[in-house]
């Protein structure tokens, strides 16, 4: 199969949150009696469009809307924009540590596990069905405790998640594409025209089937450096059912700003 055929130069990325075309202008409204901050970015539409994500609420409307109308349009959705506001904000307390000593919660290959930190001579992780263990000569330094379980999870990542991308790519060809781990905030994979693959290493504190979704959209890129029908369907053979993966990642954006 003629890997290169037809495919544009570029790189195909899988990211966290959409990307908005053209300079946003920051503003601010009263919805509901909360203040409310938002991104207006003006864009070739015919109506105007409101999201929420990790990064807060974001308006896209035509150029010939007035402020005014914007605004009213937002009053309109209020309830659902302050609604949806705090589920985000909610989620990511709930996927971000905030503490890194004995009892703070930290995600590892989907479950939420306790730290269990203690002092020792030498410098040891290991993960069971409730802890992560940390045995550490700094136990009560909690940046020292941080930098030591990131390097574990990137390890556990290299250990766990990059051989699958050999294992999809099999299906395609024997070569095996470069693969190497990055630290992007706001993408959990990448293919360039080269057929050189990163992916993000908090894969690893992914549910392993949602992990599995991003390799496999990445190994596809291979094919098709796209997101055409033809590049949707090669996803679908690789992982039968993707679109419900492509849904449930929605929820799991917010460990891209850790």
């Amino acid at each position: 199969m003629d890997r290169t055929r037809g495919r544009p130069a570029g790189r195909a990325r899988l990211t966290g949150r959409p990307r908005n075309a053209g300079a946003a202008t920051l503003r601010r409204v009263v919805l509901a009696g909360e203040h409310v901050d938002y991104r207006l970015v003006r864009a070739r539409r015919r109506s105007i469009g409101m999201s929420v994500d990790l990064d807060g609420l974001s308006v896209r409307a035509p150029r010939w809307v007035t402020l005014r109308e914007i605004e009213e349009a937002l009053v309109e959705r209020a309830a659902w924009i302050v609604r949806t506001l705090a589920e985000w904000r909610a989620r990511r307390r709930e996927v971000l540590p905030r503490e890194w000593r004995t009892g703070a919660p930290i995600l590892y290959l989907g479950a939420e596990l306790k730290l269990a930190v203690f002092p020792s001579r030498t410098m040891h992780v290991r993960p069971d069905l409730f802890d992560l263990t940390v045995l550490h000569p700094a136990s009560g330094d909690e940046r020292a405790v941080a930098d030591t379980v990131a390097r574990w999870l990137r390890d556990e990542a290299a250990r766990r998640i990059v051989p699958r991308v050999a294992d999809f790519a099999l299906r395609f060809t024997e070569a095996r594409p470069p693969v190497r781990l990055s630290n992007a905030r706001g993408e959990w994979g990448s293919c360039n025209h080269r057929g050189e693959i990163r992916l993000n290493w908090r894969l690893i504190q992914l549910p392993p089937a949602l992990a599995d979704y991003v390799v496999a959209h990445e190994v596809a890129h291979l094919v098709e450096l796209n997101h055409s029908r033809r590049f949707w369907a090669l996803v679908e053979t690789l992982m039968p059912g993707h679109d419900a993966h492509r849904r449930a990642l929605e929820d799991w954006t917010a460990l891209l700003a850790a």
